[in-house]
């Protein structure tokens, strides 16, 4: 099942370390089959707000998102993304081929009593 790599980034300055850190990355994503879904794109705000920019990063599997995460090689250019960029940066599962919002409202509905 596919996972997911999101990332919120809310003050996002130009640094040349971020630079550097993007022209590096996806030689960092490549062993774990990693590729931008989301990047350097607007967002269309239509319910609430969302201050700042999205980044989405998809991988075969949770296992391989965790293992890009915590490689060596991803872990040494984060510093130059941190020091210039606050983030939220969430690892998730996607759903299942077949999924039914309904299914996990019934089953949600049934907990709740």
């Amino acid at each position: 099942m596919s996972a997911y790599a999101v990332g919120h980034l809310h003050a996002a300055a130009q640094h040349e370390d971020t630079f550097v850190y993007m022209e590096r990355i996806q030689d960092t994503l490549d062993p774990f089959g990693g590729r931008f879904l989301v990047h350097g794109t607007e967002v269309e705000v239509r319910e609430g707000e969302w201050p700042g920019h999205l980044v989405v990063i998809g991988f075969p599997d949770i296992h391989q998102a965790r293992a890009w995460y915590d490689s060596d090689a991803y872990q040494e250019i984060v510093p130059l993304r941190t020091q210039y960029i606050t983030a939220d940066i969430v690892l998730v599962d996607g759903v299942a081929p077949g999924y039914d919002a309904a299914d996990t409202a019934a089953r949600m509905r049934q907990q709740a009593r």
